[in-house]
């Protein structure tokens, strides 16, 4: 079931804290805001991307290292400060011409919810709430931050037989 949901997939879409970072929030003395990503999660999405699948955010927050980030991984589908997260994947799937069952969305808390309960394959942490790792089509073994969406796309790519492909460079 997993593998066949896997393969549908045309759009994931991500959650940043709690997802793609550890979930703690850093501040300096400035108020200055500070996420750590992991580099094997950022490989993960660009070999994801590559293979033909489109990415995007959609966060409640609205940081500068987001969009820094997202830049750097070449990821233009960006939502910060989605209240409704629902809407802006409503909006990104018409945007794309897509069915939901072509979409995936990786979350941590509840407010994740909505998006996960309507797309074709919703993902969570190890650290999520209970009620949100009940309503996942999978639960990562990676915790957020720590290679959790690399497990994802890696995941995604083996249900659609492009990992092979993608990870065949690195093996010459």
């Amino acid at each position: 079931m997993l593998a066949s949901r896997a393969k549908l997939i045309r759009l994931a879409a991500f959650d940043v804290d709690g997802v793609m970072t550890d979930g703690g929030l850093y501040y300096s003395d400035s108020g200055e805001e500070f996420k750590r990503f992991n580099a094997l999660d950022g490989h993960g999405l660009k070999m994801l991307r590559a293979s033909g699948v489109e990415i995007a955010i959609i966060t409640g927050r609205t940081s500068r290292c987001v969009e820094a980030r997202a830049k750097n991984l070449g990821i233009t589908h960006v939502y910060q400060g989605a209240e409704h997260k629902l809407e802006a994947m409503v909006e990104l799937l018409n945007k794309l011409q897509l069915p939901r069952d072509a979409a995936a969305y990786m979350g941590d808390d509840v407010v994740d919810l909505g998006v996960m309960r309507h797309v074709g394959l919703s993902i969570s942490v190890p650290e999520s709430p209970q009620l949100v790792r009940e309503h996942s089509g999978y639960v990562t073994q990676r915790g957020g931050g720590q290679g959790a969406v690399r497990e994802v796309c890696e995941l995604i790519m083996a249900a659609q037989g492009t990992l092979d492909a993608q990870l065949a460079p690195y093996l010459q």
